[in-house]
């Protein structure tokens, strides 16, 4: 469906080329003094538009605040937070009605929901609508502030460009692809420039991590930090996978390189290495929470592919036309960071870490 979360619970709503695109936050405590430069900051590093790397499309994503909130503070009721589109062009979407395009969702939603579904833009399926997880993720955030949580998230990977040496503690926006890595982001704008002069598209991975996580939360068995985290990352469109710590290098090693051994730091129990990416049994264990989002290259590209005419059930081609990111994981960066925010807010007020009424 379109809601996640128990304690913190949001409903996406809106289409790409609808309208509006926002989100519903319920459980939100009363008492939290939004600070709205923040969270229009955080959708100012998603919005299109913003480099040579992103998509032209001109949108200002101004945060629209209808419900929740009295002088600037969050009642405690259900919250609703729009943004309007304004930057509307759905000709090239009507025209290929018929012919779904290679690697979107048109054919799935098809078989799904018949003729019902809208096809401008992506409708439900775009990439447009994490505009509101963003600022979902945005308002979770300012709640974790209460309770020292710190997420970063950045541009970790894009075609065979990795970044190296990362400091984590200090990590900062300083170029188009949001990669701390310097010598390798000129070379991840190299790839990806290469790929759009072409026609073609690029993939990548973005890292997030709590620097500073709540130990003991999560709900085993099927309620996990791991699993609730995962869901919420793989609800963003064009993630294909999701690692924890070591993730997939857990398979090439032995438990003697894999386990983290413990031990005491200033007073706290800590382990040595952190493979695990600070979860345990779905449990977080204090250190922090490392995940590595895989997305792959954005399917709307300006080469020839074949698909069918499902009006004539015949076999032809499509070629892409309208405004498309050549790689969408710069602009994905704050939206893993807000997903991250979203699952941890949740899941630190079902375990009473933070009050339903703050303030008092």
């Amino acid at each position: 469906m379109n809601t996640l979360g128990t304690s913190y619970r949001i409903t996406s709503i809106g289409e790409s080329h609808g309208k509006v695109v926002g989100v519903v936050i319920d459980g939100c405590p009363a008492g939290l003094e939004l600070d709205m430069e923040k969270l229009q900051a955080d959708l100012d590093r998603r919005r299109p538009g913003q480099s040579s790397v992103s998509t032209t499309r001109n949108e200002a994503d101004k945060a629209e605040v209808l419900t929740g909130l009295y002088q600037g503070v969050t009642t405690g009721a259900p919250i609703t937070i729009i943004i309007r589109n304004r930057d509307r062009d759905s000709s090239k979407y009507l025209e290929a009605r018929w012919t779904p395009r290679p690697g979107h969702a048109d054919y799935t939603a098809g078989i799904r929901y018949g003729e019902k579904q809208d096809p401008r833009g992506g409708g439900r399926f775009s990439g447009r609508n994490t505009a509101g997880f963003v600022i979902a993720g945005a308002v979770a955030k300012q709640l974790l502030d209460s309770i020292g949580a710190n997420i970063i998230a950045y541009t970790y990977q894009i075609g065979s460009v990795m970044a190296k040496d990362v400091d984590q503690v200090i990590v900062t926006e300083s170029n188009i692809v949001r990669c701390p890595d310097e010598s390798a982001a000129q070379e991840m704008i190299r790839v990806i420039d290469e790929a759009r002069s072409e026609g073609d598209s690029v993939g990548g991975k973005v890292k997030v991590v709590v620097l500073t996580p709540p130990s003991g939360i999560g709900h085993p068995i099927f309620d996990t930090l791991e699993g609730d985290i995962a869901k919420a990352l793989y609800a963003i469109p064009a993630v294909k996978a999701v690692e924890f710590g070591v993730g997939v290098g857990y398979a090439e090693m032995r438990g003697s390189e894999a386990n983290d051994q413990y031990i005491i730091r200033d007073g706290k129990v800590v382990t040595v290495t952190n493979n695990s990416g600070g979860i345990l049994g779905g449990i977080s264990s204090g250190m922090p929470i490392e995940a590595t989002v895989t997305f792959k290259p954005t399917p709307s590209i300006g080469m020839e592919q074949k698909t069918v005419d499902l009006q004539r059930m015949e076999e032809t081609t499509i070629k892409v036309e309208g405004r498309h990111d050549p790689c969408i994981v710069p602009r994905a960066v704050p939206v893993v960071e807000a997903m991250m925010a979203v699952v941890l807010a949740d899941h630190a007020l079902r375990a009473g870490l933070i009050p339903q009424v703050l303030g008092e």
